[in-house]
C-alpha cells in the first residue's frame, strides 16, 4: 500500500482538525505523536498526559498520539477517556511538560484532531504548532532505540478533580438552588453530574449519556440548538440551565427566562463578583463587547484587549494575572482556579453569585445595557484577503489616525460619540475561509446600522480594487 500524503490544511494555528479516514488517518496520528515527541526532546522536555473525548475514532487516534510520543522516547500518562477539564488537571497535577487532548471539540461526529498545551494548561502558540507542523510534513520525526522507549502509564484523576473543585465551594450556600445542565450527549457526561451533587446544587439532566453520534444536538451550543433546555428550564422554573460544547472546553448559560446569555453578558456578571474580591485586569478578545468596559471599568478594572483565539486567553491570563478572561465564543478562565478554559467552573459560580446577590440572573442580566451587535460575512479570495486587510488598514489609519487603529488581530476602531455614533467596528480576515467578516456594535439599533452601512462599504469597496 502507498503511503498517504498527509495534507497540510489539517494543521490549524491553534490545533490539528481532520475528517476521520478522509484528510486524517490512524497512521497521521501516528506522525504526530512522533513529531510531537521529537519537537518536546528538543525543548527539553520528557513527559506528556494524553487524554481524549467520547467520539468513536478518539481512543483509536489517541491510542496512535502514544504510539508515536513513545516511540520518539517521550514517557506519556495517558489519562483515558474524558473531559477537556480532566485532562488539562490531570496535566497541571502531575507537572507533566505538555498535555495532548484528543478532540474536535464542537464540530461533528465524523471529525476529530488534537490541541497541544504545555502542561499547565496553556495552548500552544501558532508558531509551536507550525514546527510540529513541519516536522510531520518533512518527515523529521526521530524515533529512538527498543531500549529508549518512552514509559507509559495510566492514570484516572476525575476523583481527585472533582474534590479541587467542590473544595472551592460552599456545598452548604446551594440549598434550595436548582439548575439544568444539558451535556450535549458530549465528554461533560462523564463528570459534570458528579460535581453537582457534591456541591449539593439540585440538578435536572438533559442528554447526559455520552454518545458519540451527538444525537439530540450539535456539539456546539448555540441560541439556535439550545431549545430543549430553555424549554425544561421554563418548565422547572429552575435558576439558570448550562449547555458545554463536546469536550467540556465552552460554556453557554441560558437564564431562568429562557435567553441565552452573550459570552459578554456572562463574563461582566462573573468579572464583577471577582473584582470585589481582587482589582485587576480583566482580558477580553477584541470581537467582545463595549459592555465589558463599560460595566468593569468603574469597579476598578483594567480592560485588556486580546486577539481571538482560546491560546491567548490562557496564555494571557498567566502572563498578566488576570482576574478573569472572556472569549466571545463562551471560553473563560478564572486563574484562580485553573490556569486552563475549564467550563465547569462557570456554573458553579454563577450559581454562587445568585446566592450572595440574591437575584435572579435574569435580573442580573436586565441591569446590564443593551449594545446592538451585528456580522456581515463577506467573500474575499484566500490569495488577496490579508492584502486586502494592509490596504484598510493604511485608510483607516488616515481616516481616523494611527493610534486610534488597533491591529493586533483584524482591524477594531472604537468610535466616539461625536462621530459616527459610540460603537465600534472589527473587520478581521477568517484565517481558515476566503471570507472578511465585518463586526459592528452600537449603543443604539441607529448607530449600529450606520456603522454596518458604512463600513461594509469600505471593506467591499477595498475588496473590489483586487478583482481583476
Amino acid at each position: 500500500m502507498h503511503e498517504r500524503q498527509i495534507p497540510a490544511h489539517i494543521f490549524r494555528a491553534y490545533d490539528i482538525r481532520g475528517i476521520f479516514n478522509d484528510d486524517l488517518y490512524p497512521e497521521t496520528m501516528l506522525k504526530i505523536g512522533l513529531a510531537l515527541g521529537s519537537y518536546a526532546k528538543e525543548s527539553g522536555k520528557k513527559s506528556v498526559v494524553v487524554g481524549n473525548d467520547i467520539r468513536t475514532t478518539s481512543p483509536l487516534l489517541s491510542n496512535a498520539l502514544i504510539s508515536g510520543l513513545l516511540s520518539s522516547g517521550i514517557d506519556v500518562t495517558n489519562a483515558g477517556t474524558t473531559s477537556f477539564g480532566v485532562c488539562a488537571f490531570s496535566g497541571w497535577l502531575l507537572k507533566n511538560d505538555i498535555t495532548a487532548y484528543v478532540t474536535a471539540s464542537h464540530l461533528p461526529p465524523e471529525w476529530n484532531g488534537v490541541k497541544l498545551y504545555t502542561g499547565e494548561g496553556i495552548g500552544f502558540s501558532a508558531e509551536e504548532n507550525e514546527k510540529i507542523r513541519d516536522i510531520v510534513l518533512e518527515g523529521k520525526g526521530k524515533e529512538v532505540s527498543w531500549s529508549e522507549v518512552g514509559n507509559y502509564h495510566e492514570v484516572d484523576l476525575r476523583d481527585k478533580y472533582i474534590e479541587y473543585i467542590t473544595e472551592r465551594f460552599n456545598r452548604e450556600i446551594f440549598e434550595g438552588k436548582e439548575i439544568v445542565l444539558d451535556c450535549g450527549n458530549g465528554s461533560m457526561g462523564l463528570v459534570a453530574l458528579d460535581v453537582m451533587e457534591r456541591v449539593n446544587l439540585k440538578t435536572e439532566a438533559l442528554f447526559s449519556n455520552p454518545d458519540p453520534s451527538f444525537p439530540n444536538r450539535p456539539s456546539e451550543p448555540t441560541d439556535a440548538s439550545l431549545g430543549a433546555l430553555k424549554a425544561e428550564v421554563k418548565r422547572k422554573k429552575a435558576d439558570f440551565g448550562v449547555a458545554f460544547d463536546g469536550d467540556g472546553d465552552r460554556v453557554a448559560i441560558v437564564d431562568d427566562s429562557g435567553r441565552m446569555l452573550s459570552a459578554d453578558q456572562c463574563g461582566v456578571i462573573i468579572a464583577k463578583a471577582l473584582l470585589e474580591a481582587r482589582k485587576g485586569t480583566v482580558l477580553a478578545n477584541v470581537e467582545c463587547s463595549m459592555l465589558v468596559e463599560r460595566e468593569l471599568e468603574r469597579l476598578g478594572g483594567k480592560i485588556d484587549r486580546i486577539p481571538v483565539g482560546h491560546t491567548f486567553l490562557t496564555m494571557e491570563a498567566k502572563k498578566r494575572n488576570a482576574v478573569l478572561g472572556i472569549e466571545s465564543s463562551g471560553h473563560y478562565v478564572i486563574p484562580s482556579f485553573f490556569p486552563f478554559d475549564d467550563a465547569m467552573v462557570i456554573p458553579l459560580k454563577i450559581a454562587e453569585i445568585l446566592v450572595k446577590t440574591g437575584n435572579k440572573l435574569s435580573e442580573l442580566v436586565d441591569e446590564l445595557p443593551k449594545y446592538p451587535k451585528v456580522r456581515k460575512n463577506l467573500q474575499c479570495a484566500d490569495a488577496v484577503k490579508f492584502e486586502v486587510m494592509r490596504v484598510l488598514a493604511d485608510r483607516l489609519a488616515y481616516e481616523y489616525g494611527a493610534d486610534r487603529i488597533n491591529t493586533m488581530d483584524g482591524i477594531r476602531i472604537d468610535l466616539k460619540e461625536e462621530e459616527e455614533g459610540e460603537g465600534w467596528v472589527l473587520i478581521r480576515a477568517s484565517n481558515t475561509s476566503p471570507l472578511i467578516r465585518v463586526t459592528v456594535e452600537g449603543a443604539t439599533e441607529e448607530i449600529k446600522d450606520k456603522l454596518m452601512k458604512k463600513f461594509v462599504g469600505v471593506t467591499e469597496d477595498a475588496i473590489r480594487k483586487f478583482i481583476t
